[in-house]
């Protein structure tokens, strides 16, 4: 057949196949030899450089995400650079992803002055990096003053004093079999939480709430009364004019002497307000590592979650449920898992952190995703229902739907059997209390109903509270012993 290969003609191809493919192999390796040897080189130098001289330079600027180009190589996920702005500002930020070898950062502040070209230095290794010098100079002189994320004063007091000592935000939680246990019961000074959710020392309770039903208002009650040695109180998210109206209407000078404010406001960036619920746990372990009786309040859980879901999104992470990607509900154990009691030190004995998470309930529904997960996370919740505060009753606290888990056992019998019953009696009284205003109640069928009729106004009366009294956790039983004992009496005598 005329231009058929014979099979001379096939063999002599063959044999050219095999030695190319010999070549380019030897090729490959010379090159795989050649980028071990440059890596070996430049990567140690890299990571002996000092901070400030691995230099980058940005390459895009979408959103509130800075495409970075020369540093891939030599950092990390968590890693902070220097940006250099075209006005010659430096800022601060992190990077929080890798994408086809560039490095995508998020800025602690605005994005404005940040340009195609604009040069990078490597600041600060990622937590657990070699290299990692960041970290809060926290000492005594932090009580009473109010700070930012990165530990700068904001209340014109003047500078902190020095400190050598370091502590991390973003530590690990205690090792589980080295923790101690919760401690004695705390006295938090409010009727309604002393009684139903009665709170141990090292114990992590939420505040379940919508907005506008007196939050803020217990939270300033909780600092000032409750008994412990130092307060930390983290205000994420928080509106600008409504920091100095908590300080200084919600908490007073009697609550701001023993408390410690870390405050990253609405108009921060979302990495600042994550770094405020950090930087405020950050605090309180400092002062439970010296042993003390730490109280920790962070407002709130919700816009730490909202924060984590804007980094997350810019990221390129896909968004979930409700819109929050899966990264934010691995984070949440990793926070909340750090507060409660501290590592037990040589003499078996440990520090104390309570600690109170607020929630912001979207739409007053308990069920959402962060609302849930918290739920589960937490040793109890508080919930604070909007029809109890449209009534006028204050602390708006909805003690039925509220639970502590270290209740029975923090309690004596007798103390139980008091709030078993109180909470009897204000069901059953939730339940007629229509039937009541309606004129449709027939009393004499039901002698429980009767009693609840009698005694729920009166307990429910029992529970309010001024924002400025405190009832200490021995007035509080007695307080409600007293008031079931005249039902009883009323029970033993009818009219």
């Amino acid at each position: 057949m005329p231009g058929a290969l014979t099979l001379p003609d096939i063999e002599i191809q063959c044999r050219a196949v095999r030695e190319r493919h010999v070549m380019l192999s030897v090729q490959l390796a010379r090159q795989k030899d050649l980028m071990e040897t440059l890596t070996g080189t430049i990567r140690p130098a890299a990571e002996d450089a000092p901070i400030g001289e691995l230099t980058g330079h940005v390459v895009d600027v979408s959103g509130l995400c800075v495409t970075v180009d020369g540093l891939a190589s030599f950092t990390a996920v968590g890693d902070q650079i220097r940006i250099r702005t075209l006005d010659g500002r430096d800022i601060l930020a992190e990077i929080i992803a890798f994408r086809h070898g560039q490095a995508l950062a998020m800025t602690y502040e605005s994005i404005e002055g940040i340009g195609a070209g604009c040069p990078v230095f490597h600041e600060l290794h990622g937590q657990g990096r070699q290299g990692l010098s960041g970290g809060l100079a926290v000492n005594e002189s932090w009580i009473g003053r109010v700070v930012d994320p990165m530990g700068q004063p904001l209340d014109g007091r003047g500078p902190l004093l020095p400190s050598a000592a370091r502590q991390q935000r973003h530590a690990r939680p205690p090792e589980a079999a080295g923790r101690a246990r919760l401690g004695a019961r705390i006295d938090l000074g409010i009727k309604a939480l002393n009684l139903f959710t009665t709170c141990r020392q090292g114990q992590r309770l939420g505040l379940f709430a919508g907005s506008g039903v007196g939050k803020s208002t217990l939270m300033g009650m909780l600092a000032r009364e409750t008994a412990c040695d130092v307060t930390v109180i983290s205000l994420v998210g928080e509106r600008g004019r409504e920091v100095r109206e908590f300080m200084e209407d919600d908490l007073g000078p009697e609550g701001l002497a023993k408390s410690v404010l870390v405050v990253a406001t609405s108009d921060s960036s979302a990495l600042m307000r994550r770094e405020a619920a950090y930087s405020a746990m950050a605090v309180a372990e400092h002062f439970r590592n010296q042993g003390k009786s730490v109280l920790l309040l962070m407002d709130s859980v919700t816009r730490f979650c909202q924060a984590l879901r804007e980094i997350g999104l810019s990221a390129g992470e896909v968004p979930a449920t409700r819109g929050y990607p899966p990264s934010v509900f691995a984070t949440l154990p990793r926070l909340l898992e750090r507060a409660g009691p501290g590592a037990l030190d040589e003499q078996g004995q440990a520090g104390q952190m309570t600690a109170f998470f607020s929630v912001l309930v979207e739409g007053d529904d308990q069920n959402e995703p962060v609302t849930d997960t918290v739920r589960g996370i937490l040793d109890g919740h508080v919930v604070l229902e909007r029809s109890i505060a449209e009534s006028g009753r204050y602390p708006a606290i909805n003690v039925l739907r509220s639970l502590s888990r270290s209740v029975p056992g923090c309690n004596s019998e007798s103390e139980n059997e008091l709030t078993v019953r109180a909470r009897r009696l204000l069901s059953q009284w939730d339940e007629v209390r229509d039937l009541v205003r309606l004129g449709a109640y027939k009393a004499g069928n039901d002698p429980e109903a009767d009693l609840a009729v009698q005694l729920g106004p009166q307990l429910e009366e029992f529970l309010i509270q001024k924002k400025t009294e405190r009832v200490s956790l021995e007035d509080s039983f007695a307080g409600l012993r007293e008031l079931l004992s005249q039902g009883e009496r009323v029970e033993a005598h009818p009219a």
